[in-house]
């Protein structure tokens, strides 16, 4: 018989979702800059489109390679170790910026930055699976996720204004040190809850509402032989290309559609990662709500998907807006349903998944979204350097989010919990 425990007064577990946020919004502001940067270096350096989209290919190689990585070992040496190791890493990288100056030099700087940020989402729903119940878990992955947007609004914001005044070096360095001050506050902050002293009792109840099961090994035959680990991958594989087309090349589109000069970068993406953030957070509001009120997590999950696909539809009419700010509101509304889909897609790994299982279920589809990147990658570059346009890549944007729901839904109708019980019995 199950106990209803009441909502406890005590907000430890929002002070690490605000750790969560900010790791979330430094690691975007990271992997960034470049991006920001992109028109001017390619002026400078004489930087090719084909040059910069294999930077982009790499990155997300090392990326996706990476996440497998990390997902396997923060399951076993858990959040605080895996955040550490993770931010230690790209900080690195991106620090390494500095000595390079053509495309293949920056590839160099780029691995350790991919390798590093790789941790950033598997450690962050670590943590999220550590700190939640279910019923808050996709509200929690939708504030933390929307600091994706933060880092991409401040972005534009403050690396024009330190490369015009400094030089484009300074605004890798100093943003560099801004992950040496998080890191600072995760060790010395961040504990298991019941290694947590100032967390009550009552809250420690309501995180543990849910069974915790022990860390123990999985086999990849064992994540392989089951369709959830599928459904997963397949939607991380068909929803991240979108993503990381809108991060490397949004800046480069203000720049060729409109004009758009470096340091005036900042009121159109300013206005789209907003939305986006909006979309973020109701994304994971909307389904919570939903389960909240008695629907399924399928249901309440699936549903969510569904509203934030639709909200993608319009970015393909992106190209033939009749000014700059259409444009923007067509962009932000596909960012919307970008980060309200990817929220909830994010939680199904702490749905169906036993704790001990999800980061290296996270793992795998960070490798499927990091090859499917690759993929739109390469076609990006193709498309801009013959027909030089982007309506092609908006048009496969505007549909990746339906597709991927009905993909989902193909291979799980219905959110089914695995039976952790018959995986400890496989030999």
């Amino acid at each position: 018989m199950n106990i209803a425990i009441p909502k406890p007064s005590g907000k430890v577990r929002w002070i690490v979702c605000a750790l969560l946020f900010f790791a979330v919004v430094l690691s975007y502001v990271d992997r960034l800059v470049l991006p920001t940067l992109k028109p001017d270096l390619q002026a400078r350096y004489d930087w090719s489109e084909s040059g910069y989209a294999d930077l982009a290919i790499w990155f997300q190689a090392g990326y996706g390679i990476s996440y497998v990585f990390f997902g396997r070992l923060i399951d076993k040496i858990g959040a605080r170790a895996g955040y550490t190791l993770a931010v230690s890493l790209w900080t690195i990288g991106h620090v390494a910026h500095i000595f390079f100056t053509s495309t293949a030099g920056m590839l160099i700087a780029r691995i350790p930055l991919a390798i590093g940020e790789a941790g950033t989402f598997p450690a962050a729903i670590a943590a999220t699976n550590e700190w939640f119940p279910k019923k808050e878990r996709a509200f929690a992955i939708g504030i933390f996720n929307a600091g994706s947007n933060v880092g991409a609004i401040l972005t534009p914001l403050i690396v024009p204004i330190i490369a015009v005044t400094l030089g484009w070096r300074w605004a890798f360095i100093l943003t560099g040190l801004l992950t040496v001050i998080w890191l600072a506050a995760w060790l010395s902050f961040y504990r298991s809850p019941r290694e947590k002293k100032s967390l009550t009792a009552e809250e420690l109840a309501w995180i543990e509402t849910d069974p915790v099961e022990p860390q123990r090994p999985v086999k990849w035959a064992t994540l392989f032989r089951l369709r959830q680990t599928w459904a997963y991958m397949a939607g991380r594989f068909l929803i991240d290309p979108v993503w990381w087309t809108f991060l490397f090349w949004l800046p480069d589109f203000f720049n060729k559609q409109y004009g758009v000069e470096m340091l005036d970068f900042g009121p159109p993406l300013i206005a789209v990662y907003l939305l986006a953030d909006v979309g973020s957070v109701a994304g994971g509001w909307a389904s919570s709500r939903f389960i909240g009120r008695g629907w399924s997590i399928n249901r309440g999950r699936k549903t969510a998907m569904l509203l934030a696909a639709l909200c993608a539809v319009p970015i393909a009419f992106a190209t033939h807006a009749p000014n700059m700010w259409v444009a923007v509101a067509l962009i932000g509304l596909a960012c919307a349903g970008h980060q309200g889909f990817s929220a909830n897609l994010y939680a199904l790994p702490g749905d169906v998944f036993p704790r001990w299982m999800a980061g290296s279920v996270v793992g795998l589809g960070g490798l499927a979204g990091a090859v499917g990147g690759m993929m739109m990658a390469k076609f990006a570059g193709v498309i801009l350097e013959t027909v030089g346009s982007y309506g092609p890549i908006f048009a496969v944007a505007s549909c990746a989010y339906l597709v991927a729901l009905a993909t989902i839904h193909l291979i799980i109708p219905r959110y089914q919990t695995v039976d952790s019980a018959a995986i400890r019995a496989e030999p």
